[in-house]
């Protein structure tokens, strides 16, 4: 059995690590580590455990698994992990069911312009509205509207059950990048959507997937979904079309840089305009305890893997 460490527990939240520790001789847990502490805390141990801890080829040198409690490995050094042919091991489809529940939601609640009513309620429209209800914001039924999704991965399917189940019409845009692939293009897709949902990774082919240029392609009023990672759209270019009434609703669950201290546009928009149908999530999509649960079990699965 090996001796492990968690670098950044806190990230976590409230899980129980008994599964990681019943696979390991020895389990060190720290909250949060630093680049000025990663050497301190990582010591001996012979697997390194990282959410989002940055782990550059200096340390590696004497372990024997780098495992991610995420699916993601842009924090570690892979080239240098490959040259050392040390394994890296993340967990994938941990957190469909949270994701794919998050992403309805938001597409719901744009469709529904929820941020629009909920702020004239605020303002006290209704209290003052001479009949029943507010009809200032017009809503969007979704059944028979047509929902492109981006990835039609686990996740990706995942949505597309759901949105089937609003009586929405679903289609899948071929994997940017791809070759010979007979789904259309995104481009193609473009016009026809009411909606767009994002599911795919962030490469060389999807960073900014939907920008500036062809957002004058988007079908006038559509609503915009990711969930994915930031930088697969153009979040600026975006909020301007919203501002602009070419599209009618931007939900965000990522943005390029998180968490976003030196701020964002989109995040400066949700409190100096907030007539907008603009929605910001903190990248909370994946954190259902039930989710966090499973890529602890995962990893434990992983550890196993090694023997």
């Amino acid at each position: 059995m090996y001796k492990a460490v968690i670098l950044d527990a806190a990230t976590m939240g409230d899980v129980d690590f008994t599964p990681i520790a019943n696979e390991v001789s020895e389990l060190a847990v720290f909250a949060e580590t630093n680049p000025q502490n990663l050497e301190e805390h990582i010591g001996d141990a012979e697997l390194i455990i990282t959410n989002k801890v940055l782990i550059p080829d200096h340390v590696m040198e004497g372990r024997k698994a780098i495992l991610l409690l995420a699916t993601g490995t842009n924090n570690i050094d892979m080239q240098a992990a490959a040259e050392r042919q040390l394994p890296v091991l993340n967990v994938k489809n941990y957190g469909t069911d949270s994701v794919a529940q998050h992403t309805l939601m938001l597409m719901l609640s744009l469709a529904g312009r929820l941020p629009q009513y909920q702020q004239e309620l605020k303002e006290g429209a209704w209290q003052r509205s001479p009949f029943f209800c507010l009809l200032n914001h017009t809503t969007t039924q979704l059944s028979g509207k047509t929902l492109v999704i981006v990835g039609q991965g686990v996740l990706g399917s995942a949505v597309a059950k759901l949105a089937e189940a609003f009586g929405m019409t679903v289609v899948f845009a071929a994997r940017p990048g791809a070759q010979n692939d007979s789904r259309p293009t995104f481009a193609e897709l473009l016009p026809h959507a009411d909606v767009i949902s994002f599911h795919c990774p962030l490469n060389e082919h999807t960073r900014e997937l939907l920008n500036k240029n062809n957002l004058n392609e988007v079908k006038p009023g559509a609503l915009v979904i990711n969930c994915a990672r930031g930088g697969i759209i153009d979040e600026r270019a975006a909020l301007q079309a919203l501002q602009s009434g070419v599209l009618g609703g931007l939900a965000l669950d990522v943005l390029p840089s998180e968490p976003p201290r030196a701020g964002h546009p989109v995040l400066e928009a949700l409190g100096a305009d907030q007539a907008l149908n603009l929605i910001v999530t903190p990248h909370n999509a994946w954190i259902s305890p039930q989710a966090r649960q499973n890529i602890i079990t995962l990893t434990a699965e992983n550890i196993r893997s090694l023997a």
